[in-house]
């Protein structure tokens, strides 16, 4: 693939970037060469590579998902948070339509 001034002024308006004429004609080139460098990576082949996000072995560290029973700092008290609510409705807050 390749890129030409016009495509290169193309891209600067989608990013709303003012560029001279000799700005474009400096990125043309670089545009190709980050273009064929992309092409040379999709020539690689990695076939039996598993995919990863880091060069070492992580693993998450999870706590179990649970709703804490304490009244004051816990959970499933919804009926006594939406008493303080104007509207309620199944269970939610009621709020006024705004898409029409």
């Amino acid at each position: 693939m390749s890129v030409d001034k016009a495509t290169v002024a193309k891209i600067a308006s989608l990013a709303r970037i003012n560029m001279s004429e000799d700005d474009l004609d400096t990125l043309v080139p670089e545009f190709n060469n980050i273009l064929s460098f992309v092409e040379q990576l999709s020539e690689v082949d990695v076939t039996g590579v598993e995919p990863m996000t880091s060069v070492i072995p992580n693993q998450q560290r999870l706590r179990e998902d649970a709703v804490n029973a304490d009244p004051l700092t816990g959970g499933d008290i919804r009926d006594k948070v939406l008493a303080n609510a104007p509207v309620a409705e199944h269970g939610f807050f009621g709020v006024p339509k705004v898409i029409e």
